[in-house]
């Protein structure tokens, strides 16, 4: 099972276009995809600020602003799912 961190916010239109695009790239893999609001956490919000969204892999940043779905795909299956 890889751990896919998806940091985002309300009102974040590449946050949207991020959040299709990780749905249709993880369907059918062996991926726990957890999403977080970083404007409901003082440090990611501070860590974060406007780079959402975020993706991070195993705790490991691999995207942010875009995902781009064939470089989150090869990174999916690099790690086995």
């Amino acid at each position: 099972m890889v751990g896919l961190t998806f940091l985002t916010r309300a009102g974040c239109h590449l946050c949207e276009t991020a959040q299709a695009t990780i749905a249709e790239v993880v369907a059918g893999r062996d991926v726990t995809v957890t999403e977080i609001d970083i404007d409901t956490d003082e440090d990611l919000a501070a860590q974060y600020g406007w780079d959402v969204p975020v993706v991070l892999l195993e705790g490991r940043q691999h995207s942010f602003h875009r995902v781009d779905r064939d470089r989150l795909s090869q990174a999916l299956t690099a790690l086995g799912a």
